[in-house]
């Protein structure tokens, strides 16, 4: 298992990505959370075994039909042992992982 933190940007919010982004998370077994954070990026904190990870994070490149990525951000940390893959209005972050 490993825990990515993802920041995906270009046309990524009002696209529909968060609930496409769980739709595929469900899928292919990858726990985490989504948000759009009010930089107009979308932040993904992903859990799951390489193979699915590799998948998710090739989608991530794509995104659903209306959206244009140009940047995908990746760097891995601590397992969270997330349960599910939510879909979050907002979560407060710290001075070490500012999340909005």
């Amino acid at each position: 298992m490993k825990h990515l933190s993802i920041t995906i940007s270009g046309k990524v919010q009002r696209v529909s990505f968060r609930a496409a982004t769980k739709a595929v998370a469900d899928q292919l077994s990858v726990k985490g959370i989504i948000l759009n954070r009010p930089d107009g990026t979308v932040y993904i904190e992903a859990e799951g075994d390489d193979f699915s990870l590799d998948s998710f994070l090739q989608w991530c490149h794509e995104g659903p039909e209306k959206a244009i990525v140009e940047k995908v951000g990746v760097s891995e940390g601590e397992l969270k042992n997330y349960r599910n893959f939510e879909v979050v209005k907002r979560i407060a972050g710290t001075e070490e992982n500012p999340l909005l």
